[in-house]
């Protein structure tokens, strides 16, 4: 049997962390990568994080299964979390899944139960886990126009041309704040714009949130995501807490169905739960429980929100420390769309075969289609990394 497999093909990124590795440069910068780092090079458990962990190793009595959808508080804090009061609460189903990655999964094992012949409608460029994982399940997909790498802005008139062929029933991919990996967010009058685009074509909205937080601030990251759910009867919104509580390796996220009244809900749940079952059965729930800790504790939410807004500002100032230099070492602002980004990535727009000049010249690593890792940066690399992208002609 084993020997009629195919080799697949191997992960960039993953790659991309070994050549760095082996690499022996004293200047060598890892921005491909996307985990948050500090200026140590480090990802920190967050303070919140170990005090709620050291509460569940004191006060927890049990590693028994909680549920198929995991435990009902932790989908109460998150949907309150993301959604606030947007929405009455019974008109959302919801389950604990393995990270945004399950989330999103299982989003898409859900849209091929409902709507088999749906295609689903993913920005150019998006995550490559979005596609990788419809070819996987034999999903119908198609891109629309999003980043214009000549301004390094989305392109919002390509994005409705495109868009203007979804079909009834189509489902649509949007990135709720800090797009990956281009780092540049619709503006809130262009997204009414997509909105009432989807909703004349009667679309579905997708809505993928992994880095609430990480721009703008936690209520401002979700008032896209929130304006969507408002606006449609039905949205699916995957959400991930890796990045905003640092807790990767917890394998910690939300798939959230916003249904069109209490009455659809109990199918959707129940659907939802049914899918669990058959990928993985009961979700994980120390990460789950280490959240819901969290933000039901005034002291420790009030702890993290603290530790997340000095990683957001500490990310906006590495963004403008290098547009700054960037525009010193030019004499021009053609650099200047990295300090309007948001989030952990920006892209410069630029050839893979420039991307591997910046490797094999600079030692700088970055993933081939110019997502760069703002992240990966601090004070004393934002000078070598200016320099490199200069000396390499982008």
């Amino acid at each position: 049997m084993l020997q009629n497999l195919k080799a697949q093909p191997a992960d960039k990124i993953l790659t991309l962390m070994a050549a760095y590795r082996e690499d022996p440069r004293d200047t060598k910068v890892d921005l491909g990568v996307g985990v948050y780092k500090d200026a140590s090079g480090n990802t920190p458990v967050m303070r919140a994080v170990k005090e709620a962990e050291k509460r569940l190793q004191k006060e927890q009595t049990t590693k028994a299964y909680v549920g198929l959808a995991g435990d009902p508080a932790f989908s109460d804090a998150m949907i309150d979390l993301v959604l606030g009061d947007t929405l009455p609460r019974d008109r959302i189903a919801a389950i604990a899944t393995p990270g945004g990655t399950g989330a999103i999964r299982q989003a898409l094992e859900l849209i091929k139960l409902a709507a088999p012949d749906a295609t689903v409608w993913l920005s150019d460029p998006t995550w490559p886990n979005h596609p990788s994982i419809i070819k996987y399940l034999g999903m119908k997909s198609k891109t629309y126009r999003y980043f214009d790498k000549e301004s390094r802005n989305v392109d919002y008139v390509g994005m409705l041309t495109d868009l203007g062929a979804v079909l009834p029933g189509d489902v649509v991919l949007l990135h709720g704040c800090c797009h990956n990996p281009t780092g540049a967010n619709l503006t809130m009058p262009q997204l009414d714009g997509v909105i009432k685009l989807l909703q004349d074509k009667s679309a579905v909205p997708f809505v993928d949130i992994a880095y609430q937080g990480f721009g703008d601030g936690l209520d401002a990251d979700a008032q896209a995501t929130r304006k969507i759910a408002a606006a449609f009867d039905n949205v699916l919104i995957a959400a991930s807490c890796s990045k905003n509580f640092g807790i990767y390796r917890e394998r910690t996220g939300i798939l959230m169905a916003v249904c069109k009244d209490a009455a659809q809900q109990p199918l959707a749940q129940q659907n939802l739960a049914f899918l669990n079952r058959q990928n993985y059965s009961f979700p994980p729930d120390h990460g789950a429980r280490v959240v819901t800790t969290i933000l039901n504790d005034p002291k420790l939410r009030a702890d993290w929100e603290a530790e997340l807004e000095e990683t957001r500002n500490g990310m906006l100032g590495l963004r403008q420390q290098l547009a700054d230099e960037l525009r010193r070492l030019t004499n021009s602002d053609r650099f200047d769309f990295l300090a309007d980004h948001r989030g952990m990535f920006s892209q410069l727009g630029t050839t893979p075969e420039l991307v591997e000049k910046l490797r094999a010249d600079h030692g700088i690593y970055m993933v081939s289609d110019s997502r760069m890792n703002i992240a990966g940066l601090n004070e004393k690399t934002v000078p070598i990394l200016a320099k490199a992208i200069v000396a390499a002609g982008i």
